[in-house]
């Protein structure tokens, strides 16, 4: 049975407008300051530390490891309380996940995310019960694009690590894909900073309505 791998942040869930919130919420706690709405959605994929340093970055700042350890605390207790309040699925995911249950596909979630707080994220929206496996960068102490993570994810969901299909929105999805040596397709509506298909995934897609063409279109491959 084949699983289809999906990362979290800008691939199943459009959730820049809870993460920008709680960014500009910690940063301003520090007398920092915000980040507009747009530059900081590209900071989002590498993690909550990441996406901390990368706006600390663009104000030509920089912080020691305590500094950070700091921000990343204040950040994780304040988005933990406010992590659905206005995030939402991407358009049409419910239709695709039906349509991929219903051709028996594992679905598992491989995120970069902290596994509490994407269950919870996920439970929120009452969406947890469409995954075998929900997994996180602390989930087996690796996170993505190290392959362990996708392979272990894979596993845990019951499936085959070598008949998978990863689906991301981020350069970090289709180099964990690479890695784990399985297809990946790319969506082209997250928040990747460069276009999606310049990564070249096997696959670009641009809506949900399209996924379940893509994934049968991969089968063959894997």
């Amino acid at each position: 049975m084949l699983t289809i791998v999906f990362d979290l942040d800008g691939t199943l869930i459009d959730t820049a407008p809870d993460l920008i919130a709680t960014l500009n919420h910690i940063l301003a706690q520090q007398g920092l300051p915000t980040v507009p709405y747009a530059a900081a959605r590209p900071l989002i994929g590498g993690g909550a530390r990441g996406m901390i340093e990368r706006a600390l970055a663009l104000e030509g700042r920089s912080c020691s490891t305590s500094d950070v350890d700091q921000l990343y605390a204040s950040f994780v207790a304040y988005y933990s309380d406010h992590i659905a309040d206005r995030s939402q699925p991407f358009p049409y995911l419910d239709a695709a996940l039906d349509q991929l249950a219903a051709a028996e596909y594992r679905l598992a979630v491989c995120s970069n995310k902290l596994e509490w707080l994407s269950q919870r994220l996920l439970d929120g929206l009452q969406l947890s019960r469409r995954f075998a496996a929900i997994c996180g960068q602390d989930t087996f102490g690796v996170q993505k694009p190290d392959p362990k993570i996708f392979r272990a994810t894979v596993t845990r969901a019951g499936g085959d690590p070598r008949r998978a299909i990863m689906v991301g929105d981020s350069r970090t999805d289709v180099d964990t894909a690479r890695a784990a040596d399985v297809p990946v397709i790319g969506v082209d509506f997250g928040y990747t900073d460069v276009p999606m298909a310049a990564l070249e995934p096997d696959r670009v897609i641009g809506s949900f309505n399209e996924l379940a063409g893509a994934v049968q279109a991969l089968v063959p491959a894997c």
